[in-house]
């Protein structure tokens, strides 16, 4: 039988105990290095990371505070093998234990090679990486963007190289290119540039540059992000990627139209060299020029030996020459014999010419004036003549046709208040308003009572009657208009 007895043992409370196991724990696994596969991984509002270690039998909770979660270089993934270095201890609150993380790495190069490579079957099988979506860059572009950290020598490069080979405007997107959030900054840089508005303030590229320089897996890690791929293949401007140096290789390099084994040489892929293409500009002048002036000295032969040919212009023209001397001179002495011969006759004639003979001429062309003159009068009477009896008649056909002598013969026309003609006694409402026009004047009226169908019946002397023998036996008749004056 134990000599201890439950009287003789210590009495703790729960948080005595509690506290004593967490400095137990603490104290024997203060500095700790676990290998393992990533399970749960969930990061919280407030920033930390909480996570499950497991191999195959057994599973260690974990929590990274958010100011080591920040500076993680990778994007910790469920299913991913690490190594998280940190200390062991306890959670009072659910009597469980845990590791608190001070740094977590990849479990050496071959876990991430796994992970770019099954990044890289998903982003193949999406078609990202296909030749025809490429877009091809620009021959000379006038405006270049650059996303790459502003502080490295990796942008002195690439402004050196253009500035020796083609200068051009270049806009640089200064973003992180390594640790924890660099993939979104460099996301966000190239959703950024295709943003702007070509005919905005800052001019949108032609071209894009993704630059960083050389640097270990872990380091070129955020180029391996989906979130960086997906933007690069998303980018309506052609994007050449140049990160890492020859033997780099990240997602991005499958995505973008051109991959650059180094920036210096994504800037010569960018631009042509101005020198070469000054000095392509005058050989091609000078071919040209050569081309035509052999054009032209092969037509200048070409027409000499025509030229000969043809003989010497003053022998063809010669015998011409002479017939035309030959016919001035003819026509000239011909002009002057013809002028001679029509002074003669003129001389002659106006020596006939008395002034009896003069007055007799005028007189007999007043005489002939005169009797055109009474032709054009008695011609001028009758076709006034026949024009005023035309018009007269027609006087007489319009008087006879007019509604004038019908009111003239005890007729009269009944309108309407708007001037409309009323035909017939249906057409005027009752109580309507009118005038009745008369052979020597209007007067106004109005529609009373309702329309007789009698009234259309006989004639108008028998109409007359009956509305009389009527409006002696029952009073006025339908519809009597009343005049007003």
């Amino acid at each position: 039988m134990s000599d201890r007895t439950p009287g003789n043992l210590h009495e703790y409370s729960v948080s005595e105990l509690s506290g004593a196991v967490k400095r137990t724990i603490e104290d024997a696994f203060g500095l700790v290095r676990v290998k393992g596969e990533l399970g749960r991984c969930t990061r919280a509002a407030s920033g930390h990371m909480y996570l499950d270690l497991k191999d195959d039998k057994s599973v260690i909770s974990g929590v990274m505070w958010k100011g080591n979660a920040a500076r993680l270089s990778i994007n910790p993934e469920q299913g991913m093998e690490v190594v998280a270095t940190g200390r062991m201890s306890t959670f009072p609150g659910q009597s469980r234990y845990q590791l608190i993380i001070d740094s977590l790495e990849p479990a050496g190069v071959g876990a991430l090679m796994a992970l770019f490579e099954e990044r890289k079957k998903k982003l193949g099988a999406e078609g990202l990486f296909a030749p025809e979506r490429k877009k091809p860059l620009p021959f000379l572009p006038e405006v270049i963007g650059v996303v790459t950290s502003p502080s490295g020598a990796v942008i002195r490069d690439i402004l050196h190289r253009l500035r020796e080979r083609f200068p051009r405007h270049v806009i640089v997107w200064p973003t992180l290119v390594q640790g924890r959030g660099a993939e979104e900054k460099i996301a966000e840089a190239i959703r950024g540039f295709n943003a702007l508005s070509p005919d905005g303030d800052v001019p949108r590229p032609d071209v894009l540059i993704v630059a960083r320089g050389g640097g270990s897996l872990e380091d070129l890690w955020c180029f391996n992000e989906e979130v960086v791929a997906r933007a690069a293949a998303a980018s309506e401007i052609p994007l050449i990627s140049a990160v890492g140096h020859e033997t780099d290789t990240t997602l991005i390099d499958f995505v973008s139209d051109k991959r650059a084994p180094t920036p210096t040489a994504a800037a010569e892929f960018a631009v042509p060299v101005r020198s070469e293409l000054l000095s392509e500009l005058l050989n091609k002048e000078r071919r040209f020029t050569g081309a035509v002036e052999r054009l032209f000295e092969t037509r200048r032969s070409a027409l000499l030996s025509a030229a000969r040919g043809l003989g010497r212009p003053e022998d063809i023209l010669g015998a011409a020459t002479q017939r035309l001397d030959r016919a001035s001179d003819g026509l000239r002495s011909g002009l002057r014999g013809r002028l001679d011969t029509a002074l003669t006759s003129l001389a002659r004639t106006s020596g006939r010419l008395t002034p009896n003979l003069l007055a007799h001429g005028f007189a007999t062309r007043e005489n002939k004036i005169a009797t055109l003159w009474s032709r054009v009068a008695d011609r001028t009477d009758r076709i006034i003549v026949d024009r005023r009896s035309r018009l007269a008649a027609s006087a007489r056909v319009l008087a006879a046709v007019s509604y004038q002598n019908v009111l003239d013969r005890g007729f009269a026309l009944v309108r309407g208040a708007d001037g409309a003609l009323i035909r017939r006694a249906g057409d005027a409402a009752s109580g309507a308003g009118g005038e009745i026009q008369f052979a020597d004047g209007v007067r106004a009226i109005r529609f009373d009572g309702d329309v007789s169908r009698d009234s259309a019946e006989g004639s108008p002397q028998k109409t007359a009657k009956k509305s009389e023998n009527k409006s002696q036996k029952s009073g006025p008749g339908p519809r009597q208009p009343r005049l007003f004056d």
